[in-house]
């Protein structure tokens, strides 16, 4: 064969194996990545450093997948951030409704407290539920909910190994773990069960707070809807699935 030959053939491979990848979502889905690949993406889910201790099953691949209409308005988000120095950082999207099934078993299995002291130092598992950092039916199975945060844009962002710990003392002397991976401080780190990780909380400084409600103000502005427990967590006031929730894998 020639080395024309050769570098069609591969190039033909590539494209088939890129069509076939893609072709694999439903339809009114989208990887965030081909909406806008200048959002960083650091998927908790497909490591360990999670509420869990480790990969979340239906998470096979480093990646992560919106609704079309959601990638779009995030894109938006992107777009406003980039003007002012900032990205930013999602660490999960659409969550295939397994995941939060295991979520579920997780949260009924006592015995395992294997991440307390990094994600919920302050309440019993058992009271994930009724607290609202649990539920068995979640807006991101619905593919239009994101967890998301900021980042500098000369700031990089930490590999979900290289996260350094800290202990932060908040209001009324309570004391936290923190998670830093070089985003924006928001007070609290991703996916901490408790009252300090809510927009409105009588724990956080004010410096804090400040960041929240840019990040909050930056998402309402483009068709998105907190949740109040959650800094983190926004989901599309206009979702096109309100009332699917879906299971494929995200691959």
């Amino acid at each position: 064969m020639t080395p024309k030959f050769i570098r069609f053939f591969y190039i033909t491979i590539l494209l088939l194996f890129s069509y076939t990848s893609h072709a694999t979502l439903p339809e009114g889905f989208v990887y965030i990545r081909d909406i806008d690949p200048s959002i960083i993406e650091s998927p908790r889910y497909y490591s360990s450093q999670n509420f869990l201790g480790k990969r979340m099953i239906g998470y096979e691949k480093s990646t992560l997948i919106l609704t079309k209409p959601a990638a779009q308005a995030l894109s938006q988000v992107q777009q406003a951030l980039l003007k002012d120095g900032y990205s930013l950082v999602i660490y999960d999207a659409y969550r295939p409704q397994k995941t939060v099934n295991e979520f579920v078993r997780w949260s009924h299995d006592y015995s395992d407290q294997k991440m307390k002291n990094l994600y919920y130092p302050r309440i019993d598992k058992r009271d994930a539920f009724k607290l609202n950092y649990i539920s068995d039916k979640s807006g991101h199975t619905r593919g239009s909910a994101v967890d998301l945060t900021i980042i500098a844009l000369n700031s990089k962002i930490k590999a979900a190994n290289e996260i350094v710990f800290s202990k932060r003392v908040f209001k009324n002397n309570v004391t936290l773990p923190f998670l830093d991976d070089g985003t924006i401080d928001m007070g609290t780190s991703y996916d901490l069960f408790d009252i300090a990780s809510h927009h409105q909380n009588p724990l956080i400084e004010g410096m804090y707070l400040k960041n929240r409600q840019y990040l909050r103000q930056m998402m309402l502005k483009h068709g998105f809807i907190e949740y109040p427990e959650e800094w983190w967590h926004y989901m599309l006031k206009n979702e096109p699935f309100p009332n699917t929730y879906f299971d494929f894998d995200i691959n």
